[in-house]
């Protein structure tokens, strides 16, 4: 309970300037806070409860009763403490208490062990763990609580009473309290301070997935489906079942006078790089220069959003042009394996699709995915046998290719060096390829290549983005000496944010992102400010190369929105929400309706009578996407 109040306290602390901090409401956030402390040691207690509840008298103070007490006290210190330590780590990275990403990362250890060893001094916190442990231990020896706890007659019925307090705690717990009960406020920091992070955490092991028909508002699946047509109905499109829950429809762009055009596409996607970063954004950081000189020789998209807050959500959006559905992303799903993806576009079109990956694409189930729908994967396996999922072929990226590897895989030079050769290997044989390349760099401990940038490895983000900049720059200019370089689209765009933290449930500029199209035969470069999504994007380059295809696709061709069709996705894994016109309707899950207008000048958002329309439209989008998922809508079969 002592260190619950100490690790709240110095969040609360560390990020005042963020919090609500009167008074009334400091107190209550502290309030639930101990309740939910109350519930967590509760849950502790059980086992030792129930041990000492059906130990016999006889066995007080035994060897057996000795060890049984010591190692499960121990354990439970250890644990406590460790969680104290953990959660300050998992505060400064993502300004939230333990979520289902903590839960990921227990899956992944090679990868998030690593990283910490790489972020942090490991050996300094491990003592200081133990330290603190054994201090601890000491202290409660020397107030002889192990002797009165050994040293005592007590008999089963005066056991009971205490024992049915903390069995009805948890079971109050169990029954009626949930994770989300705490959130009372409308600062999203109190309602992280006022959780536990243990709890949390179990809460999220428990709840990775959410279903959409259960916990949030739904109107007629018809309906629903007529809405979502109705938004993506255009005159060079038709519906494949006009008046059935599916949205594969045809779509026809080339003619006599636009024929298509099949060159490559290398499609970079930076991990976590902020729109606020790029000085032609808006930055003053003059960290990338390539991508702002970029932006003035492509099709720049200024005013476009990341759905979610992870890289498996920027996967999904990317390669399903699907808004977020909630819970995990459906790259991290069962059943997500032979669907209607980009790659299918391609392979229409007679493309090879390739996606490259600087670490082991086990993590996050990227392999699974992607090799589940037909893109070859080449990634830095270490040996790992292949997935029975994956249907192609899996290239390692070997030792003898990698100048320098962190907890996330080879530095993004080296990606791009795989990708150069790669490609130089296509180009011999005459057929156009698809990269998707995911970037690493980007990405805590922030480590890269000496003498590379003037910032020294490992020491910001800045730095990072700075040397992921340097990698790009370095690739095109090599690029450009190819021979296929002339006949080969680049599109860079990224995951999503650095950090989505703030004030709301969805801080709507945390999800800008930068976005270009470069070397487009026949495009002039312009700068395109319409607001639109990360689901957009390749949409909009099958028109731009005149592509005839069916689709399956949610995304739309920005360059000939309407400004009544402006509109983008934002979401995380239990907030859905449409911006459009300045307005943002959020769906959350026990049915919680929330609409605000957004003022952009001081990143407000001013709650506001719920628009029906939206709303309408709102919960059409997000209910025809998970129906979709859910009844195999998303497949190939269906096409």
């Amino acid at each position: 309970m002592s260190l619950a109040f100490i690790l709240r306290f110095c969040l609360t602390f560390w990020y005042y300037p963020q919090i609500d901090a009167s008074v009334f409401i400091l107190i209550k956030t502290f309030l639930i806070g101990f309740c939910f402390d109350i519930g967590t040691i509760s849950f502790f207690a059980l086992p030792y409860v129930f041990y000492l509840l059906i130990i016999p008298k006889k066995l007080y103070g035994s060897i057996f009763d000795r060890v049984v007490t010591y190692i499960a006290y121990s354990i439970g210190l250890l644990i406590f403490l460790f969680s104290f330590f953990a959660e300050i780590t998992f505060w400064e990275e993502f300004e939230r208490r333990f979520n289902f990403i903590a839960v990921d990362y227990l899956i992944y250890t090679y990868e998030v062990v690593k990283n910490i060893n790489e972020s942090y001094p490991i050996p300094l916190l491990l003592s200081a763990i133990l330290s603190v442990l054994f201090v601890l231990i000491f202290i409660t020896k020397k107030a002889n609580v192990f002797k009165k706890t050994f040293d005592n007659d007590t008999v089963l019925k005066q056991k009971l009473i205490p024992s049915l307090l903390i069995f009805f705690i948890a079971s109050i717990f169990v029954l009626f309290i949930k994770n989300e009960d705490a959130e009372q406020f409308k600062n999203r920091y109190n309602n992280e301070l006022a959780k536990t992070g243990i709890y949390s955490f179990f809460a999220a092991f428990k709840s990775n997935e959410l279903s959409y028909t259960e916990f949030y508002k739904t109107i007629d699946e018809d309906k629903a489906f007529s809405n979502v047509k109705q938004k993506l109905t255009a005159p060079n499109s038709e519906f494949l079942q006009p008046k059935g829950k599916q949205i594969y429809r045809t779509v026809t762009h080339a003619d006599s006078i636009n024929p298509a055009q099949k060159p490559n596409v290398i499609f970079i996607c930076i991990e976590s790089l902020s729109a606020s970063y790029l000085n032609s954004l808006g930055s003053e950081l003059k960290i990338t220069p390539t991508l702002d000189s970029l932006s003035n020789e492509s099709l720049f998209f200024t005013n476009l959003y990341a759905t979610g807050t992870r890289t498996v959500r920027g996967m999904e959006a990317i390669t399903l042009s699907i808004p977020p559905t909630p819970g995990r992303s459906i790259v991290k799903r069962d059943n997500n394996t032979d669907l209607f993806t980009i790659g299918e576009v391609f392979k229409q079109q007679g493309y090879e699709r390739n996606f490259f990956y600087g670490g082991d694409g086990y993590f996050d189930n990227m392999n699974t995915y992607f090799g589940g729908n037909e893109f070859n994967i080449i990634d830095r396996g270490r040996g790992f046998l292949l997935d029975s999922d994956i249907k192609t072929k899996r290239t390692n990226i070997d030792d003898d290719e990698v100048t320098f590897e962190n907890a996330w895989g080879v530095c993004d030079e080296d990606i791009y060096s795989k990708v150069l050769k790669e490609a130089d290997e296509a180009y011999l044989t005459d057929t156009p390829f698809f990269n998707f390349v995911m970037t690493t760099s980007n990405h805590r401990p922030f480590t890269y290549p000496d003498n590379k940038i003037d910032i020294p490895s490992g020491t910001s983000r800045e730095g990072a983005i700075e040397y992921t900049d340097y990698a790009i720059g370095s690739f095109l200019n090599q690029a450009k000496t190819k021979p296929w370089f002339s006949n080969t689209v680049f599109v860079i765009m990224a995951d999503h944010c650095a950090s989505s933290a703030g004030r709301w449930n969805l801080n709507i500029d945390k999800y800008r992102i930068p976005a270009m199209i470069f070397n487009l035969e026949k495009i002039a470069p312009q700068k395109i400010e319409k607001l639109s999504s990360q689901i957009d994007v390749f949409p909009t380059l099958f028109a731009l190369l005149n592509w005839d295809y069916t689709s399956n696709l949610f995304g739309l061709d920005i360059m000939k929105m309407k400004k009544e069709d402006e509109r983008a996705f934002i979401g995380n894994y239990r907030n859905l929400g449409l911006l459009k016109d300045q307005k943002l309707m959020i769906l959350s899950d026990q049915h919680i309706v929330n609409y605000y207008e957004w003022e952009t000048d001081n990143d407000n958002l001013i709650p506001k009578e719920i628009n029906t329309t939206l709303l309408e439209e709102t919960i059409s989008f997000y209910q025809v996407a998970d129906y979709l998922y859910r009844n195999n809508g998303l497949k190939l079969k269906n096409n």
